[in-house]
């Protein structure tokens, strides 16, 4: 019980002290609350006293930060105004000193512009944009005298060696002239189609490769201030003029229609074969070298660089085509062909190079103008076939062939369808311009056989004013087998085919055949036996006297002396005549021995002793067979009457 007590007290003390302790430690709380709650009051009336020096500091901090992009602002303004002050002084300077610096200063002038444009907010931004823009146009202004001055300079016309050095060493002419370098038959070449190079053929400088940059960059400057037509204009100016001096240096004309009309053929000829040598010149040389110069000043400008080429060169071509326009239209003539065959020819090789450095839209009417001239250049010719045929067919020329000879017109068509041989390409691609269809090897063909038979229609004309009418058979003899010898050593041959030399060859035969039986048939009737012996004596019995049923000797004599004096007739004659090919002469010359020969020793054997019983033998029998075959050799060799007999 005492146990339990004490234990209670015990626990009381405990709990009174615990309740002391309590209370205490609530008497502190209530202390330091109050004192935090003293001091939350002090800061609250220190942060309203500090709060005005906050909104003064935040103001001054954010004033220097305006006042540091005002300064920056300001420092690129100042640098802006620098810099145009710069330009300024480098414009006003000109572009002749320092072109680079000029150049650059017009960049920066540009720069300017752009910034005072997107910053028009300044006070005094509208003014500095009015006087850059104002510098601007006096620069641009500048610089067109600038590009048109140096353009000038570099621009002078081409001489001609300087032309024919760029090109291929078998074309260049001699030293004397250009008159023989036609078209030839040997001026093919290579293409690369594409391309502006070509074969054999050197770059043209026209001006000096450290220039073109400088040109490049004064036109860059032109084309961004918007100046293109100003630039098209000075630069067709120049050029051109130039593309046309250096044409006429070269020889280069322009003529009418009316001009080549009145020229006479010859120097027709050579005006021809020199505006073949000039055009080919013209395209693969000289505006090769005009295209490259255009590409390298207006790199970037594809449709200002095609018109200012275009532009350039216009009156160029033009003076070149309307020769061979004037060629084309003219009136037509057989000896023309040719020549037109050769310049459709230069026109038809000049093709790839037209389709290359005439490209472009703007240069659509000049492409189309030298595609216009190989088309007319080829209808002339076909027309020029079908006339060349009528005029072989109806050719009266009066040239008189008294000895029977081959006619002018004969070697003269027949030279001329030699010559068509050497064209056969290029007839095969004028034959292409109008048929779709068919082989172009027959229709040359077709022509030249026309062209023959047209030949012999007119030699039987010509041949009936022979009133010999053996001098009227060995004239067409002689004409026609040089018809048939000319194609046997010829391409024709091949083309018109052996029957065809054959039917001709035969031809020639038949004339000769016709030849003897006019010219000898009447000297050997002179020495046939007709008239001359009865029966009985015609199976060889000996020639009895005068009165007896022989042969009379009055007779054989008047034969003797008929014979004679027609051989000599023949002989006088004869020897007038040509056979100008030695081999027919000879073969002709041994056909008449071979009927006459045997015939006058026959007669002589049978005849002759009769005579040589009498008086004066050799006064009737003044040949023997030796002299009439030596007299036979100078048959047909054209001597005049008062030659002397060898």
């Amino acid at each position: 019980m005492v146990v339990a007590v004490s234990g209670m007290d015990s626990l009381g003390e405990r709990a009174a002290k615990m309740k002391e302790a309590l209370q205490k430690s609530q008497t502190i709380t209530d202390s330091v609350v109050s004192i935090l709650g003293s001091f939350d009051s002090r800061l609250s009336v220190l942060e309203t006293a500090m709060r005005p020096t906050q909104i003064r500091t935040h103001a001054i901090r954010k004033a220097h930060e305006n006042i540091d992009k005002t300064l920056k602002t300001a420092e690129v303004i100042l640098t802006q105004f620098d810099a145009y002050r710069q330009a300024e002084a480098k414009i006003l300077k000109g572009p002749h000193e320092d072109l680079k610096s000029y150049l650059e200063a017009i960049d920066q002038l540009r720069h300017n512009i752009h910034f005072f444009s997107g910053n028009k907010g300044f006070k005094s931004s509208d003014g500095v944009l009015n006087n850059a823009n104002s510098l601007l146009a006096k620069a641009i202004s500048k610089l067109e005298d600038e590009f048109k001055q140096l353009l000038a300079l570099h621009s002078k016309p081409v001489e001609p060696d300087h032309l024919f050095e760029c090109l291929p060493e078998s074309l260049r002419p001699s030293s004397e002239s250009t008159e023989n370098h036609s078209s030839g038959k040997n001026h093919h070449h290579e293409h690369q189609n594409g391309t502006l190079e070509t074969g054999g053929f050197q770059h043209l400088t026209l001006i000096p490769p450290r220039t073109l940059p400088l040109l490049h960059d004064l036109a860059l400057q032109m084309v961004q201030a918007g100046n293109q037509q100003q630039l098209l204009r000075i630069y067709r100016d120049t050029r051109s003029s130039v593309m046309d001096a250096s044409l006429r240096k070269l020889g280069v004309e322009k003529l009418s229609k009316e001009d080549v009309q009145k020229m006479q053929w010859e120097v027709l000829e050579a005006k021809i074969g020199r505006w073949i040598h000039f055009i080919r010149i013209a395209v693969k040389v000289l505006f090769v070298g005009e295209r490259r110069v255009c590409d390298q000043i207006f790199e970037g400008f594809d449709t200002l660089r095609d018109q200012c080429f275009a532009e350039c060169i216009a009156s160029s071509v033009s003076m070149l085509l309307s020769f061979g326009d004037a060629i084309a239209r003219s009136k037509t003539s057989p000896e023309k062909l040719f020549v037109l065959l050769d310049m459709y020819e230069i026109m038809r090789e000049l093709l790839p190079e037209i389709e290359v450095v005439f490209g472009g839209k703007a240069c659509n009417e000049i492409r189309e103008s030298t595609f216009g001239l190989t088309k007319r250049l080829a209808q002339t010719a076909q027309e020029t076939f079908g006339d060349f045929e009528e005029a072989v067919e109806k050719d009266a020329t009066k040239t008189a062939v008294l000895d029977g000879t081959v006619h002018p017109l004969t070697s003269y068509v027949i030279n001329y369808v030699k010559f068509l041989f050497d064209y056969q390409s290029t007839l095969k691609q004028l034959f292409q311009e109008f048929e779709s269809s068919g082989e172009t090897s027959s229709q040359l063909a077709t022509i030249t056989m026309r062209i023959m038979q047209a030949l012999q229609t007119n030699l039987d004309g010509k041949s009936k004013q022979f009133r010999d009418p053996a001098l009227m058979h060995l004239f067409l003899m002689n004409n026609i087998h040089y018809m048939v010898r000319s194609v046997r050593r010829s391409e024709a041959k091949d083309l018109l085919g052996d029957d065809w030399v054959q039917r001709y060859r035969r031809v020639v035969q038949q004339h000769a055949n016709q030849y003897k039986r006019n010219a000898w048939s009447k000297i050997l009737q002179c020495l046939s036996t007709q008239g001359l012996t009865s029966s009985s004596v015609g199976g060889g019995s000996a020639v009895s006297g005068e009165g007896g049923s022989g042969a009379s000797r009055g007779l054989i004599i008047d034969r003797f002396k008929t014979f004679n004096i027609q051989f000599e007739e023949l002989h006088q004659k004869q020897s007038q005549w040509t056979v100008p090919d030695s081999e027919l002469q000879e073969s002709l010359r041994l056909a008449v021995a071979e009927i006459l020969l045997p015939a006058y020793r026959s007669f002589i054997k049978r005849f002759g002793p009769l005579v040589e019983s009498g008086k004066n033998p050799q006064k009737y029998i003044r040949y023997t067979a030796e002299d009439l075959e030596r007299m036979l050799g100078e048959f047909f060799e054209g001597k005049t009457s008062n030659e002397p007999r060898r």
